[in-house]
C-alpha cells in the first residue's frame, strides 16, 4: 500500500509518499518547504501568510514528492493547527483525491509524531510519549495504537513557544529552539557539573543566572513554561545594557533556558514511566529534534536501568514532515473515505 500525505498544519508544506509492505516500510519521497524565513519579521508564525504560502508551494511540492508514484490513499491533516493552514492541505486534498480516484485518510497531528517512531519498528505497551513542540507539550499514555490518553499537558505556554518568546527577548532570532540550542552549545569551555537534583550547573559562572523548573515536584504530569520565560525577563531587565549584550550573558542565559526546560521534562515523564509502568519511552515533535534533550534522556534512562524501548525518530522526522502523516494514515486506513465533504479542519483536535 503507498500513501500520499499532505501536512500543512503550521508553517511547513510537505508532501510524502511511503510504501507499506508486509516485511518492509519505505519513504519514497518526502519534500518539506519551510516558512522558517518568511516569519522571522513576525517572531512566530502568521496564519494568513503561512496560508498564503501554502497555497503557493502545495502544488511545486506535491509535483516534486509525487515523482511519478501512484498511491493507493491520500492522508491529510485535519489538526491540531493553525486553522487557514489545514484548511490549505485538506482543500489541496480534496482536488487531488477527485483526480486520481482515491480516498482520503483524516490523520491526527499529535498521533503522527508518535507513530513515526513506529516506522519499521515495534515496540511494547503501555508506552509513555511525550510530544514537545512549538505548540504542545503533552504525555501521553499508550496502550495500544489507536488507544492514548493524555495524563498531563502545559497550562500555558508549550516548551518551543518558551524557547521562542525567551530568544527573541536575548535578540537570537526565530526560531527560538535552535538558536538557544546553538547558543547553549558555546558553554563547552566552562565546567559543569550534576547537583544533588540531578540538573546540570555551571561551575565558574560569571553571571549567577539560576532560573526556576516551575512545577517541576508538583504530583501531578502537567507543565507549564509561562514563569520560565518571565524569570528571563526579569533577569534580562535587571542587567546594565553592556551586560546584555555581552555574549557571556547570552551563552549562560540561553544555556539556563535549555537546561530548566529538559530538567522539567524529564522529571515529569521518568515520573510517568514508574508510576505507569511503562515499558516503553517514545519522543516527538520539533523540540525532539534538540540534541541536548535527547541525550540527557538517554542518560538518564541509563543510569535508572530502565529496561525499556526508547524510541526517538531521527532529527529530519521529529519536526513537522508529511511521512509522519503517512504512518498516521496507514494505522487509520479503515478510516478512509470517498466522502470528501465530511473532510474538515479541526484545529483543536485531541487524540484519543
Amino acid at each position: 500500500m503507498k500513501i500520499l500525505a499532505i501536512e500543512t498544519s503550521c508553517d511547513d508544506t510537505a508532501v510524502a509518499i511511503v510504501k507499506f509492505a508486509r516485511n518492509k516500510t519505505e519513504i519514497l519521497s518526502n519534500i518539506v518547504s519551510s516558512q522558517t524565513e518568511i516569519h522571522k519579521e513576525w517572531g512566530g508564525v502568521h496564519p494568513a501568510l503561512a496560508k498564503r504560502e501554502h497555497d503557493k508551494n502545495l502544488p511545486l511540492v506535491f509535483e516534486k514528492a509525487l515523482n511519478n508514484f501512484k498511491a493507493d490513499a491520500i492522508a491529510v491533516t485535519v489538526g491540531p493547527g493553525l486553522d487557514p493552514c489545514l484548511w490549505s492541505g485538506i482543500g489541496f486534498a480534496k482536488k487531488i483525491a477527485q483526480e486520481m480516484n482515491l480516498p482520503i485518510i483524516p490523520a491526527n497531528h499529535i498521533e503522527a509524531h508518535i507513530l513515526i517512531n513506529l516506522l519499521g519498528k515495534k515496540t511494547k505497551f503501555p508506552a509513555i510519549a511525550l510530544i514537545v513542540s512549538g505548540g504542545h507539550t503533552q504525555l501521553i499514555l499508550m496502550t495500544k495504537i489507536g488507544r492514548y490518553k493524555i495524563i498531563g499537558e502545559t497550562k500555558d505556554d508549550a516548551v518551543g513557544e518558551c524557547f521562542d518568546k525567551t530568544a527573541r527577548i536575548l535578540g537570537l532570532g526565530y526560531p527560538g529552539g535552535p538558536a538557544i540550542a546553538v547558543m547553549a552549545a558555546r558553554i563547552s569551555n566552562l565546567e559543569t557539573r550534576i547537583s544533588k537534583q540531578n540538573s546540570f550547573k555551571i561551575q565558574n559562572s560569571k553571571f549567577k543566572i539560576h532560573l526556576p523548573r516551575p512545577m517541576i515536584n508538583t504530583k501531578d504530569y502537567d507543565f507549564s513554561f509561562s514563569g520560565l520565560k518571565t524569570a528571563v525577563l526579569y533577569d534580562f531587565k535587571k542587567r546594565s545594557g553592556k551586560e546584555r549584550e555581552s555574549e557571556g550573558y547570552k551563552v549562560e542565559m540561553a544555556k539556563e533556558i535549555q537546561q530548566a526546560a529538559i530538567d522539567i521534562l524529564i522529571k515529569k515523564t521518568l515520573s510517568a514511566i514508574n508510576d505507569f509502568g511503562a515499558k516503553a519511552l517514545i519522543l516527538g515533535g520539533g523540540v525532539s529534534a534538540n540534541e541536548e534533550l535527547r541525550n540527557q534522556f538517554k542518560k538518564r534512562v541509563r543510569e535508572k536501568e530502565y529496561e525499556i524501548d526508547f524510541l526517538i525518530p531521527p532529527k529530519n522526522l521529529s519536526t513537522d514532515n508529511a511521512a509522519m502523516i503517512a504512518v498516521a494514515g496507514y494505522y487509520n486506513k479503515k478510516k478512509a473515505t470517498r466522502n470528501y465533504d465530511g473532510i474538515s479542519a479541526r484545529p483543536n483536535l485531541r487524540i484519543g
